[in-house]
């Protein structure tokens, strides 16, 4: 049995790792959506240089490891004069890694849309732009709805790049409760316990949207 004391003794370290994860989280999904939803339209765009610029962002982000991504912005934007925090350096890494699967979610959700609906919308005046936000946008994200759900599941968990880089989320204060401490597992099963906190009501929402799309697709 972990030893209790571990966490009422160092309940606001905890507190407030968990109050930066869930800002840090927040912030980059919504980030990661709207960046993701303007990746997928260039990746499709039918203007060769921004599907080119949409393409070459996704595939360089997607098959990078996200601590060198977390590296770049707290380590390397020094070097040029720019210089973030922690906790925005995390929270951009998050919004920008997240970004590039979210952005083929979407595209996949938007190919899965019939082209004659884009056709009459096109037909009926409005421009590329306007047909694909009013028209064929809707439509993609309601399918692509619980693969989203699985990306902002693993934005949560992947929050935890934070505590390399000194975010002051969860996995930070652990790290700083376990050196206070000399306590390493009992303290990162409390972590690990907040966390779940976040996770589970996120992973039972997911679940919940699956079967109601499920059931109105028959």
């Amino acid at each position: 049995m972990p030893d209790f004391s571990i966490l009422t003794n160092n309940i606001d370290m905890y507190l407030e790792g968990f109050k930066y994860t869930v800002m840090s989280s927040v912030i980059a999904l919504i980030g990661s959506f709207i960046l993701g939803v303007i990746l997928a339209v260039m990746r499709i765009a039918p203007i060769s240089i921004l599907n080119w610029i949409g393409s070459a962002f996704v595939e360089f982000v997607r098959n990078i490891p996200l601590v060198l991504i977390a590296f770049i912005f707290y380590f390397a934007l020094p070097v040029i004069g720019i210089t973030l925090n922690g906790f925005v350096a995390g929270t951009v890494t998050l919004t920008v890694y997240t970004a590039a699967f979210i952005a083929e979610v979407i595209r996949a959700g938007i190919l899965s849309v019939a082209k004659g609906q884009m056709e009459a919308a096109r037909s009926s005046g409005l421009t590329y732009v306007q047909a694909m936000y009013y028209v064929v946008l809707p439509q993609a994200v309601k399918i692509v709805i619980p693969p989203l759900g699985n990306q902002f599941l693993n934005l949560v968990k992947n929050s935890s790049i934070l505590g390399i880089i000194a975010g002051a989320d969860l996995m930070y204060q652990g790290d700083l409760i376990s050196t206070k401490t000399f306590v390493t597992f009992d303290v990162y099963i409390f972590v690990g316990m907040f966390y779940l906190i976040l996770t589970i009501p996120l992973s039972m929402l997911v679940r919940y949207l699956e079967k109601r799309l499920a059931k109105e697709a028959v």
